[in-house]
């Protein structure tokens, strides 16, 4: 018979949800999406994850699914829907790649483009009343610190081809 004392682990860590940056920032990105998503969808009836489609493929486009994937964090599931519900209300169209035909390449449509420009102002706008709470350099170093703690989340996730 085994005397040892069974092991056991020692207890969490306290996590303070309210200061816990991954949960604030989450946080603070789904308020903000739904305050804009709020004028794009009674006005356009888009969802956020074709709004995003949508802002992506306009700033970068023509790309790949796995790439608008990669450029707003969002599943593979969840982009593939919202492609098909562009897709099917001409917002967005699915080519075949010419250097990979076994690839499909998404760029917006001139209806897709049209309402993109009509929503970028609503944008520009919800993000200057955001940032009008801060100084100019408050919004420098705010902008510093989110590219840094981007990169090393990057760095931290791992290559898009690793997951």
């Amino acid at each position: 018979m085994d005397e040892r004392e069974p092991m056991t682990s020692p207890p969490p860590s306290s996590l303070v949800l309210e200061d816990y940056l991954p949960y604030r920032l989450s946080v603070l990105s789904n308020l903000v999406s739904r305050t804009l998503a709020r004028l794009y969808e009674q006005r356009f009836g888009l969802t956020v994850a074709e709004w995003r489609i949508m802002a992506v493929l306009a700033r970068f486009g023509p790309l790949s699914a796995n790439a608008v994937c990669d450029r707003t964090a969002m599943d593979k599931v969840q982009v593939s829907r919202a492609v098909a519900r562009a897709v099917d209300n001409g917002l967005v169209d699915r080519g075949i790649d010419a250097l990979d035909r076994r690839r499909s390449v998404l760029t917006l449509t001139s209806k897709g483009r049209g309402i993109h420009d009509q929503i970028v102002p609503l944008a520009v706008n919800l993000q200057a009343n955001l940032l009008g709470s801060l100084t100019g350099e408050e919004n420098c170093r705010l902008n510093d610190m989110l590219s840094r703690l981007y990169s090393r989340a990057r760095e931290l996730h791992g290559s898009p081809e690793e997951d």
